[in-house]
């Protein structure tokens, strides 16, 4: 039985949810795209899409000579009409569509199934010699996320709600808030050369996209929270906080892992 996805796609923030990580990670992605070499008329597959800001950027790097397909096991929030091809795919269940791929990226995917090391793994089956898988995780499992909060409460709050989402709500529903660190060794041990990985962080004041993320969760995650103990009265001041700009967290760590296949 499949675990439950903590952010379904067809929850009515999921649009907003894609949006706020646009804004926060396309430019540390761009970056890493970069990296990947000159992709003009090369085949991208990009797995788990989410809204396509990252297919969209693909498109343009590849040209017209090139192809790239945006997956999603729930395509619903990925335009037809952006110059990327779409299909949903489920990574756990179905084969990886049309290989080889020159470039295979995924975003804050895998570390949201259980079975992230064999889906790298076929993944990285899936490459053109010399093609490039880049994954992209937020290592969020770790303690003292508020650096400036309007007062101790507040502190104390964001700090619980915190905790609550890794240790708690994620593994519950299959996900592991620590799987970034593990991506590297994983890429070598299937098979993948020159693997290396950059780490991204930044602080995130109440309003900018990244403390927006706050309320963006209590409204899809709230029955759990709420079964942990939290009122709605808590929940409401965590909705708050996120707007807040006297409320300053540190971003989670982005780990960006890339690696060739000889």
């Amino acid at each position: 039985m499949r675990a439950a996805y903590s952010f379904d796609n067809d929850a009515p923030d999921a649009a907003l949810r894609h949006e706020l990580l646009a804004e926060i990670l396309d430019h540390v992605t761009f970056a890493g795209l970069g990296a990947a070499g000159d992709l003009r008329g090369r085949r991208c597959l990009e797995a788990g899409a989410g809204g396509g800001s990252v297919a969209r950027r693909l498109v343009t790097l590849t040209g017209p000579s090139g192809r790239v397909l945006a997956t999603d096991l729930n395509p619903r929030h990925l335009p037809h009409d952006q110059g990327y091809e779409v299909s949903r795919h489920d990574l756990t269940a179905d084969p990886v569509p049309d290989p080889p791929w020159d470039l295979i990226h995924a975003r804050l995917v895998l570390a949201h199934i259980p079975e992230r090391e064999q889906i790298l793994a076929r993944l990285a089956e899936a490459l053109a010699p010399g093609g490039v898988l880049l994954i992209e995780e937020w290592l969020s499992a770790y303690p003292h996320l508020v650096l400036s909060a309007p007062d101790a409460a507040a502190a104390e709050l964001v700090e619980r709600y915190h905790r609550t989402v890794v240790e708690r709500l994620l593994p519950a529903n299959g996900a592991d808030p620590a799987w970034a660190a593990r991506v590297h060794a994983a890429m070598i041990g299937a098979g993948l050369t020159g693997v290396r990985t950059t780490i991204h962080a930044e602080s995130w004041a109440g309003g900018t996209a990244g403390a927006r993320l706050i309320a963006v969760n209590v409204a899809q995650v709230g029955d759990g929270l709420r079964d942990a103990g939290f009122t709605d009265a808590e929940l409401e001041r965590l909705t708050a906080l996120a707007a807040d700009p006297r409320l300053v967290v540190r971003g989670h760590l982005t780990y960006s892992t890339t690696g060739r296949r000889g």
